[in-house]
């Protein structure tokens, strides 16, 4: 049943497409039988595979691999469910900061767009003129992009209150992190210095600068020093409750600048990076096989992700963001539309949504781009050797002849169309996430 059910799929696209193929040849080619964003049948037009051949010999005859290495390279390019090219596609490779698409699908999977991770800010004395008569306590909740202005809104928040000085001490509990620093007593540090403006550096300076026109400088000073208690059971009185920003923005930052410390973090609050292996494949309807993690971050070549497991989880990823009316464009860079990040310098055809990866010795690249004879062209890219820029340079050339090919469509699709209002620049530092608890 599923065989005959798998055939009349492939013989619905294909005729939709204009393309006339045997569909017992269109079986052969199945890869999968559950997923949505199943393979059915291979491409009845060479041209996407000769492409890819061509690719990989200039690799060799430019010298970035040798001849015995090219089944290190892996390369997946899906139209609907046609495999328009594949090689060593089912093969896990180290996928360096690819493996962000994993984590970003399981976080948002488990979480939504919406969800805010919260810091609570408490007291274990009462606040007599102005100063607190006992310890100041962050209890994290795993936000992920606590940063400078952060903390210096949270010291604006404070001063509100009417909380001037703190004699006793900075207490951090749970799990907090500070400009991705994620070790509890630095990031501690930098909060202590983050409430007192007499104590800022030239960063903290400058970080402020980027805030609105005529934000106060706050002034906490803390008597005390900083202490890291994993589980207090000090008697406190909430003060604060600060929440982060909206997950689909954190998820967009990470993915932006490639942040190894945001990914832990995130792959953290759902379980880690195990669960994260595992969930990411179910929801890609991949074998769990060709996912296989060791972070949520993609460093070391050890984390190691099919070219086809890496195209079906972004295809699980935009059904997820679809129906929360969202799409990929919000969630990762887009050539001619970002100009920040990863994509700086490269040459990727205009409205394709990518994620770019990097190791020492890989260089990776997957997304997605509209073309005018194929719709959407799902695609992964998978180098290893020791020249990543020269293996970047070559991607964006194989990406500039698959269009060349297919053509740019004369108008981008709404699924790759990012919602401005979401992918302005987040608002770093702003009151209205500081809800206060206690009143003086």
């Amino acid at each position: 049943m599923l065989e005959l059910l798998g055939s009349g799929l492939v013989s619905l696209w294909l005729g939709k497409a204009g393309i006339q193929i045997n569909y017992l040849d269109a079986l052969d080619a199945l890869a999968w039988q559950i997923s949505p964003s199943l393979v059915l049948a291979s491409d009845p037009n060479p041209s996407g595979n000769t492409t890819v051949q061509e690719y990989l010999q200039k690799l060799i005859t430019s010298k970035l691999i040798a001849q015995n290495l090219k089944e290190n390279q892996g390369i997946w390019i899906q139209s609907g469910p046609i495999l328009m090219a594949n090689h060593q596609g089912t093969t896990p490779l180290p996928a360096a900061s690819l493996t962000k698409i994993a984590t970003s699908l399981v976080a948002f999977k488990t979480w939504g767009p919406d969800h805010q991770f919260e810091t609570l800010v408490s007291a274990t004395g009462p606040v007599v003129n102005g100063v607190l008569e006992g310890d100041l306590v962050i209890a994290g909740g795993g936000d992920p992009m606590f940063v400078w202005q952060e903390g210096i809104a949270l010291g604006n928040t404070l001063n509100q209150i009417g909380i001037k000085q703190v004699k006793g001490n900075l207490v951090i509990t749970g799990n907090f992190a500070m400009n991705f620093q994620r070790y509890p007593f630095l990031a501690g540090q930098m909060l202590k210095q983050a409430l007192n403006y007499a104590r800022w550096n030239r960063s903290v300076i400058f970080q402020y600068s980027t805030m609105p026109k005529g934000t106060p400088k706050p002034q906490v000073i803390i008597t005390g020093t900083v202490k890291v208690n994993l589980q207090s059971t000090l008697q406190q009185n909430l003060l604060v409750r600060h929440r982060s920003l909206p997950l689909q923005q954190l998820i967009k930052e990470m993915n932006v600048f490639s942040n190894n410390d945001m990914a832990e973090m995130l792959a953290e609050s759902v379980g880690g990076f195990s669960v994260v292996q595992s969930t990411a494949a179910n929801l890609a309807g991949v074998p769990q096989s060709e996912i296989q993690l060791i972070n949520g971050s993609g460093l070391g070549p050890e984390n190691r992700i099919s070219p086809r497991a890496i195209c079906a989880m972004f295809m699980a990823l935009e059904r997820e963001a679809v129906a929360h009316q969202m799409n990929l464009a919000d969630l990762f860079l887009t050539s001619g539309l970002d100009h920040r990040g990863t994509i700086h310098r490269r040459h990727i055809p205009v409205a394709t949504v990518i994620k770019t990866g990097t190791l020492h010795d890989v260089s990776s690249l997957a997304g997605v781009m509209p073309t005018r004879d194929r719709g959407l062209v799902w695609f992964a890219i998978l180098n290893r050797g020791t020249n990543p820029a020269g293996f970047r340079s070559e991607q964006d050339k194989l990406l500039q002849n698959l269009m060349k090919q297919l053509q740019l469509p004369q108008v981008v699709p709404s699924i790759l169309t990012p919602h401005l209002a979401m992918n302005s620049l987040p608002q770093i530092g702003v009151d209205s996430r500081n809800e206060i608890i206690f009143r003086n």
